[in-house]
């Protein structure tokens, strides 16, 4: 889906959903930096870039990659390698350092150098917040009506009217200012609303219970590649002779959807059943 994944989500959904989260924050970026009379080409590049590191099934995916393979991974810092070490068979892309910058930097405390950089950090948490809060209806786990009514006041009700009121935040805070902010109200209510969501989403329990299955699929898969990584595609074969087998079945998870994790798991682990005569 996006940052945090609500598991509820059909599997055959993920990169579909992950693709538009994707289009959703490039599009935001694109806007806020076109208002803003800034460089809208490398507010684009690093917005289509910023999550191409993220693992199946969200933090939940990130969260077995820090333990199976090293406490530093990051789906930020995976992006980055992508861009840098993987793409055009491991020649990496010819980006600049703004862009690169600006994908690395886009999420947690961490600021991108540029102004456009830090708009894709505005636009990544303006998407999924959003974006969580409609799956998370269709997913019946929550109501509109169950958000505080005084967010509701603040942001509006429906989708579009609550990004509409934080891109627009944005743009009048930041206008002619040396600095990409929101409007002091604004800014805490979305702040407000993405805690919300934290409580009652994300540490659900019954998304929780989901994720704890996601969590066991990633780390079989994990297990199997590093005893058998004669089974993954060649490019990632291939990269075993110059880093270590942990490192590149890493870089194999990491590029699955949560669809072809679930799949994977099935082939590898899930026996067919045999019908005699």
């Amino acid at each position: 889906m996006n940052k945090t994944q609500v598991f509820l989500s059909p599997a055959d959904e993920s990169y579909r959903t992950r693709m538009t989260h994707t289009l959703e924050v490039t599009q935001i970026a694109r806007i806020i930096a076109r208002a803003l009379r800034l460089n809208e080409d490398l507010t684009e590049a690093a917005a289509l870039g910023h999550d191409l590191g993220h693992t199946p099934f969200g933090h939940a995916g990130e969260a077995i990659m820090q333990q199976c393979f090293s406490p530093d991974f990051t789906h930020y810092k995976q992006s980055l390698r992508v861009v840098e070490c993987l793409e055009k068979n491991g020649e990496g892309l010819n980006l600049t350092y703004e862009v690169r910058d600006g994908i690395v930097n886009h999420t947690g405390n961490s600021m991108a150098s540029t102004l456009e950089g830090v708009i894709v950090k505005f636009a990544d948490r303006i998407a999924y917040i959003n974006h969580d809060i409609d799956d998370a209806c269709r997913a019946g786990i929550i109501t509109l009506d169950y958000i505080p009514h005084e967010l509701i006041d603040i942001l509006g009700r429906e989708h579009s009217e609550r990004i509409n009121r934080m891109v627009t935040s944005v743009i009048k805070y930041s206008t002619d200012k040396n600095e990409i902010g929101m409007e002091p109200d604004i800014y805490i209510a979305t702040m407000q609303l993405r805690e919300f969501l934290f409580e009652t989403v994300y540490h659900n329990p019954v998304t929780q219970a989901e994720e704890s299955k996601a969590k066991d699929v990633l780390m079989r898969l994990f297990e199997y590649y590093v005893k058998n990584p004669g089974e993954m595609p060649d490019p990632y074969l291939k990269n075993t002779e110059k880093e270590s087998v942990e490192r590149c079945v890493c870089d194999f998870i990491s590029a699955m959807t949560d669809r072809f994790a679930i799949e994977k798991y099935h082939e590898l682990y899930i026996p067919v059943i045999w019908r005699g005569k």
